[in-house]
């Protein structure tokens, strides 16, 4: 099983769509620092619909309190546009952790300092697109993890 990391997510409708990501593929989701909304936000719910009571969620005050979850921090994966590893070249297992960026930001340059380039990892786009969807995103590298995973 692998885990969902969201660093201070900024849409309330996206964190509602990955949260119900999560339920699906029965992996925990995991928030970093405070949202720019409230969790119980109908917005929330209302994507997440009645799956958000199945939801594994933890809540993590900052990075170094999220960093003391897991044992083997060697295991955390960016997920950024700034990566130089395409996330299906990588080979996960059971306990990975992807965490993906604000919306709008990303995620900080002290927060990828601190990471080797081999566990930050890209989505191939066109260069016309700034970005990917987040909830998107998420989705698209989380089926990939757990397909290794799984073997399916």
């Amino acid at each position: 099983m692998i885990h969902i990391a969201l660093f201070r997510p900024e849409i309330p409708q996206n964190t509602g769509n990955i949260s119900r990501l999560c339920v699906g593929l029965g992996v925990p989701l995991h928030i970093i620092g405070t949202p720019s909304f409230d969790l119980s936000e109908k917005a929330v719910r209302r994507a997440g619909l009645d799956y958000w009571s199945h939801l594994q969620l933890h809540q993590h005050n900052d990075w170094e309190s999220f960093e003391k979850f897991f044992p083997n921090q060697n295991r955390i994966f960016l997920v950024t546009k700034y990566g130089k590893t395409i996330y299906s070249k990588t080979n996960f297992q059971s306990g990975d952790c992807l965490v993906f960026g604000q919306e709008t930001k990303g995620l900080p340059d002290e927060i990828k300092s601190r990471y080797q380039e081999d566990r930050k990892l890209f989505i191939p786009m066109k260069t016309e697109m700034r970005s990917i969807n987040l909830s998107n995103s998420v989705a698209i590298v989380a089926y990939e993890a757990t397909k290794q995973i799984e073997n399916w």
